[in-house]
This record gives structure tokens, sequence and C-alpha cells, in this order.
């Protein structure tokens, strides 16, 4: 199509006197070609002027080409709105080229224009129903809107003291200590004095900021030493000692600009000028975005080299290795769009950004989490789990080059609300988890043990001891997923324990367990022991307290307990305390299939002997009876038929008493 339409431009200029071969106006073919040497800003430019030289009705044709290369040059400078009115307009100057409909999609996603964006990219499937950039880009369109709804806990603000009126971007911190941050810039003050074709600014050079005692940064400042040169300064990682610079520079000779890895050592806060860091032999292609793992063992970077799956990839290099054993990071990773900007955090823990995988629009943030291997597992690639970071970490502009502080905490790039497609240096913080257990310790009679200890022990290794308060009361601080085993002891009283495990959701969140102590040499209503009327056969609903009880004595080997049953007053004292007796026995017996042995156990049946005295918890349960108050017969018979019922069902119980604590097998 380009050729036809250099030579159709050919013959028109040819055919008019003087009119465009003589006039000072930019060539086509001119813009062409600084559009392939990467020249962005130079080809929009160029592109424009022709743009606007030529006749709307008579030049209809050009000016649909003049267009797409227009939004072409926009996409690429990250000016999304530019870009899809660029394309719109190519649109309606009827401009075929199959690629513009998938062009005009990215656009408007970059935009965060969502659904238009899905109708352009289905659109283009229709001619192009194989295209993996359409489909990954729907799935992105149809993900963006449930991010940005959801949200996360990041926090985002810009960081203004790094920020200019040109673009900064890449932050990064030299060592452990984050007491210096370094960035690039392509701010007024940078010392190129030729401007970027690419971006039209001047070119990019690096720049620190240094924490003062208060932890305030200081102003920006160019990099001493023989760093920053002519040429472009990209993005720089150190390494752990923060003695080693890789960086990035852009060299253009004449033609194509090639991106390669220097290194540059750090002397009495001086930078050396770099040196060239050969990766491969390969001259055509670009090496980027380094960065050393905390090891310093590897270096990880981004390249178009052969090998990858397409696009840029994510490589890394042994350090170590004499031989420079190089890897790729594999297609979990790698997709076919660019994958940039790698940083490792720990043998599992990878954040990079991506174009590949589903996202809100241009490059965005992805972490990517390597999988425990199962025990004999023959698998021999890694497993990674990669998730999007979500809003507000992520935009529909570009989101990349992030690097971290103390916890979750750091800086990274975006372009996003700069309608110059600049970037900026944005600073984020992931609020801890709130998540608390609370709770009270109290009798089986709902009263607060005094001087209650409440110890908590979770899978991943933490270890807790709190009292309670005189009401009661604990909390704990606790860690989302996490499995925990908890156990409230007192004097004088039986320790009780309980398992908990708190849930991953990344929220806020307090639970509540509570811990129902049974007091030594003191009875203890055993709750829900049923059984059907007249008989002494346990119902099966009553196992489950039964259970507990079993776990109870198996926690407390040397007890030994009186097991209690009394009944109400229906029926004679003979036949009551026989019935009574008949159930102690069921549940002695039970306790005994389960493990106890007979030797520790006492039934006793009291029949209607032992009216209940009502305590808290009962008359919490029941208000219409006063605590203190005895349910003897007397008393139940001045009460209506409905609290007769309630209180004969008080008195019909089963409780256990420790009798003994020096019980040996």
């Amino acid at each position: 199509m380009k050729r036809i339409l250099y030579i159709l431009v050919g013959l028109m200029l040819a055919s008019v006197a003087l009119s465009l071969s003589s006039c000072k106006g930019p060539k086509l073919k001119e813009a062409d070609e600084a559009y392939d040497r990467g020249e962005y800003f130079d080809a929009a430019n160029l592109y424009r002027k022709l743009y606007n030289y030529y006749n709307r009705k008579e030049d209809a044709w050009i000016r649909g080409e003049l267009a797409f290369q227009l939004g072409m040059c926009h996409l690429k400078l990250n000016q999304g709105n530019r870009a899809s009115a660029a394309f719109q307009n190519a649109i309606r100057y009827d401009y075929e080229d199959t690629t513009l409909l998938l062009r005009l999609a990215q656009a408007q996603q970059r935009e965060g224009q969502y659904a238009a964006a899905i109708n352009s990219y289905n659109k283009y499937l229709e001619i192009a129903p194989d295209s993996w950039e359409a489909k990954v880009g729907i799935r992105g369109c149809e993900l963006a809107p449930k991010w940005k709804e959801e949200g996360s806990r990041y926090i985002v603000k810009a960081a203004p003291l790094f920020n200019s009126r040109r673009a900064d971007f890449c932050p990064m911190f030299m060592d452990k200590n984050h007491e210096y941050l370094y960035f690039t810039s392509s701010r007024d003050k940078s010392t190129g004095e030729l401007l970027s074709e690419i971006t039209g600014t001047k070119k990019g050079d690096i720049y620190f900021s240094k924490k003062d005692e208060k932890g305030d940064y200081s102003r920006p400042e160019l990099v001493e030493g023989g760093l920053n040169t002519e040429h472009d300064e990209g993005a720089a990682a150190f390494s752990p000692d923060g003695s080693t610079m890789y960086l990035s520079r852009a060299v253009r000779q004449d033609w194509p600009t090639i991106v390669e890895i220097y290194t540059s050592s750090r002397s009495e806060a001086k930078w050396s000028a770099p040196q060239r860091f050969e990766i491969t032999a390969d001259t055509l292609s670009s090496y980027s975005d380094p960065f050393v793992s905390p090891d310093g063992e590897w270096l990880y970077f981004a390249s178009d080299m052969p090998g990858g799956q397409g696009g840029t990839d994510i490589w890394r290099i042994n350090l170590k290795d004499k031989h420079g054993t190089l890897e790729n990071l594999g297609p979990q990773i790698n997709t076919k769009g660019n994958e940039r900007f790698p940083n490792v955090r720990t043998d599992s823990l990878l954040y990079f950004s991506s174009d590949g995988h589903p996202g809100m629009g241009g490059l965005d943030l992805f972490v990517a989490k390597l999988q425990p291997r199962e025990e004999n597992d023959r698998v021999s690639m890694d497993r990674w789990v990669i998730e999007n970071m979500g809003v507000p970490m992520n935009s529909s502009a570009d989101d990349f080059g992030i690097t971290f502080g103390e916890g979750e905490s750091g800086f990274f790039s975006s372009n996003r609300g700069d309608a110059r497609g600049y970037d900026n240096i944005f600073k984020f913080v992931k609020p801890d988890l709130q998540i608390w257990i609370s709770g009270y310790v109290v009798d089986k009679d709902d009263e607060p043990v005094p001087n209650a200890v409440i110890r908590i022990v979770g899978d991943d290794g933490s270890n807790q001891k709190t009292a309670a308060k005189p009401d009661g009361s604990f909390r704990f601080d606790l860690q989302r997923g996490v499995k925990y085993a908890m156990l409230a002891s007192a004097e004088g009283y039986l320790n009780a324990r309980q398992e908990f495990e708190s849930d991953s959701t990344e929220e806020d969140a307090e639970y509540n367990v509570d811990f129902i102590l049974a007091a030594m040499f003191k009875t203890n209503i055993i709750e829900n022991i049923f059984y059907d009327f007249d008989k002494a056969v346990l119902r099966d609903e009553s196992k489950l307290a039964l259970d507990s009880m079993v776990m109870l004595l198996k926690d407390h080997p040397n007890i030994v307990i009186e097991m209690a049953s009394h009944t109400d007053r229906v029926g004679s004292a003979k036949y009551n305390q026989g019935l009574s007796q008949r159930r102690a026995q069921s549940v002695v017996d039970y306790l005994i299939a389960n493990g106890i042995p007979r030797e520790r156990l006492r039934p006793a049946g009291y029949g209607e002997s032992r009216p209940k005295t009502v305590t808290k918890r009962i008359h919490n349960q029941y208000p219409q009876f006063e605590e203190g108050v005895t349910l003897t017969e007397e008393f139940i018979k001045t009460l209506s038929k409905e609290d007769q019922e309630a209180a004969d069902q008080v008195n019909r119980r089963t409780e256990f008493e420790v009798i003994d604590t020096d019980f040996q097998y």
C-alpha cells in the first residue's frame, strides 16, 4: 500500500509545476523514514503538516493514510486521546488498512473507553478472527470495570518532589537501606544538547534523591561523574551492596537506535563512565530494563532477541557464572506482547509490566507468584500464578517500573492523566491488614474468669500470649490465611482450647471466639444433653457436647469427675432418682467408649433432690427467673403453666464436678 502511495505521490508531484517539489514543507518519505527509525515526535510533526497541507475533498485518500500514521505516532507516544481522534479521521476518509480497527481499539482502551474499545476489537475480529491482540484486549476491557469497582488496598499518590514538566520514570532504590532513590528524567536540566527525535524533549539522564534523618527526600540532583552523556540514559538497577549500577542506554548511530545495558561503579559518591555489558554477540537486538536479584546472582532484563515468545520478553543471565547462563522466563511470564521492567523481590515473587496479559490499557503492573512443587512432581517447568495488581496501581495508561521500600510501599511510573504522554513518578503503600480475634473468657455461669491467660499459636510460627481484662475480654492481632490453636487457662479452672483459621480475603476483619472454662470443685452444666421422654438412652444430638467432654478429659488426664444427672419434679422421688442414675451411667458409658478410663468417672443420679439455683447464664436465657432464686417445687407451683415448664426444663440437666486432681494410671 505504501509503495503504491509513494508512486502516486511522485507522479502527482511531477505533474504539478513546482508545487510540492519546490515546497519547503515536509515530504511523505521523510516522515515515513522518521517513523521507521522510531522518531515518533519528529514523524508526528511531519505527518501533521502533510495532513494539513492536502485538500480534504481532492486528497481524501492520502489524508486517510496520513491520519493513520499520525495516530500510530500518538499511540507510540502514549497519547491515547490524540491517537483515537487520528484513527477516527482515518476511518472517515475510508483508509483501508487491516489493522486500523485494532489500533483504534487500543487507543480507546488507553483512554478507558472500554465499551467502545470492545466494539472496535470485535469488528477487527471479523476480519482477523485469530488476532491474539484483539482477544487479550477484549478480556482486559471486560475485567477493567470489575477491577475499578473492586479496587484494592493500595493507596497511590503522585510524588511531586520527583516530577518535572517532562518525563520522570523508573524509580529504583540503590540498596536495602532505601536511603537513595534513583530515577530517569528528561527535564530541562539534563545534560544533552540535542532533543530526542522520539519524544521531542531532552534525552534522559539519571538523577537521585537522598533521604535525610527525618525521612524526607532531598530535591533531585544529576548523578555526578561520567554517567550521564548526550545519549538517552534509561532505567537503572543496582547490585545488592549498591556499588555497581546497571543501566539502559539508547545509542543512535545512523539507524536503528539500539538500547543496551551498561555498568558503572560507585566511588566516593560518584559514578564512573559506563562500560557496555555484553549479554550476547547479537548487535541488532535491544537489551533494557535491568534488575539484579536480591542475592546478586542474576541480572534480569527485557529484550526482543530471537528465542522469545514475541515482542520483548523478560530474560535473565547468571552474573556469577563465567559462561553467563542465559534463560528466558518462559511462556507463563512472557507472551506475544511486551513484558518489561522486572523486579524480583524473592525467589518466588516477581513483579513486571506487560501489555500481553489482560490489562486495563498499555502496560499494566503484574505480580507473578511461584507455586511450590508437590512431592514427586515430575513437571520440569516452574508454575507461576500471574495476577494483575488492580486499581489504583494500574490505569488505562502505562504503569511500570516498580520499586519497593519498607514493607508494601515504594514508587512506580505511570503516564496516567498526562495528555502529553509524559511519565510521572507515583508513590504507593499497601497498609497492613487489620485482622483481630477477640472474645471473652467466662465460666459456666457466664461470669468473667479472673486472671485468665490466653495463648495463641499460628502455623506461620507466631506465638502470642495475653491476659484477659477484668471483664474477661481479650484481643489479638492476626495474620491473613493462618491457622491458629488457642488455649485459655486460669487457676482453679480447667483449660479450654479452640482452633481457628483466618480467611484470606483482602479486607480488615474482626473475628469472635469465646472461652467457657469449667471451674474446679464446682458443678458445671453440660449443655445440649438430650434423652427421649422417660428414657435413659442418649439421643444423637447429645454426642457433639459429649465429644467436647471427651477432649476436656483427655486434655486433663489427672482429674476424676462426678457425672451427675438431675430430673424435674414430675414423678415420684424414687423413680426420678433411678432414672437420673441410669442417665448418668449412659453418659459415663459414652465417655468410656471413647477412651476415658472407667476409674476417672463417677456416675451419680440425684433425681429431683437438687433443684437448680438461677445463675447469671440461666437468667440471661430465662429473664423471668431472678438470679439467685432456687427452682424448688414450692416456687415452681407459684408460676404460670408456661414458666413452670421452663423451670422444669432448667432442673432437668447433666452436670460434672471435679472431685480429684491426682489420678494416676
